[in-house]
């Protein structure tokens, strides 16, 4: 592929499979140098191995939500390749399912602090440590459960409509030197939106006007574009990526 993000560093949240991965391989395809984060140290360690070993990719592993963990992988991003000059916001979490009326306030507490707070962290500390004085482009992982409701997931789709109106206010706020835009895909097949659809994928995907779900690729090119100059007259803004869903009247 183009050297698009030769001589650029990305920082991708919740990387070691899955969307995060993706966004990885498309990065690091077209010229970029990676660091990647995860809880397990064994699963990023198989990924930086995919992704050609320690000369394209970092693996540093903690919670998304730790702040300590945020300026550790910040600093070695800057240490080992130069500098910080890309970051992807893809932790989320959505560890319940069902009705609002009866969720553990607990619960929704977390949903918030790992897929809103943690992610604003992570560009607060990208920017003071790099970002801020050289510029740089952030793009927010959401999902279109942040633009239309889906039964049993409500906090989770809750979160992600608070992460799209903190895209568009931090690019107000950063331009025009930093970039911020979001994605927000429909049901992509992996193992944290399973749920979702298995046992019943050609039932699922029936909803969907291209006939299909997605699967991370469709979400690492569009990031990548975001990312990249292509992308340079763009803030602020949130792709949807969902083969046609959210057109189509499909269920909810």
């Amino acid at each position: 592929m183009a050297d698009t993000f030769t001589g650029q560093t990305a920082i991708i949240t919740g990387a070691s499979r899955g969307l995060g991965l993706a966004v990885a391989e498309r990065l690091v395809a077209e010229g970029a140098k990676v660091v990647i984060t995860g809880r397990k140290p064994d699963a990023l360690a198989e990924a930086v191995a995919s992704l050609g070993g320690p000369d394209h990719a970092l693996g540093v592993a903690g919670h998304a939500a730790d702040t300590e963990h945020q300026d550790v992988v910040i600093a070695r991003a800057i240490t080992t390749f130069g500098s910080a000059d890309l970051l992807v916001n893809n932790t989320a979490i959505n560890p319940v399912y069902g009705p609002l009326i009866g969720l553990d306030l607990g619960a929704a507490r977390n949903i918030v602090e790992v897929n809103c707070v943690a992610a604003l962290s992570w560009v607060q500390k990208v920017h003071a440590a790099w970002m801020g004085e050289h510029g740089g482009s952030v793009v927010n992982v959401a999902s279109v459960g942040g633009i239309r409701t889906a039964p049993g997931i409500g906090m989770y789709c809750a979160s992600k409509a608070m992460l799209i109106h903190l895209t568009e206010a931090l690019a107000v706020e950063l331009g025009p030197g930093i970039r911020v835009n979001a994605v927000a895909p429909a049901v992509v097949k992996t193992k944290f939106a399973a749920a979702l659809y298995e046992g019943r994928e050609d039932e699922v995907a029936a909803a969907y006007p291209l006939q299909r779900l997605g699967v991370p690729r469709d979400i690492g090119s569009v990031v990548a574009f975001l990312l990249s100059q292509d992308a340079s007259w763009m803030t602020g803004q949130t792709l949807v990526v969902d083969g046609g869903l959210t057109v189509s009247g499909g269920a909810r």
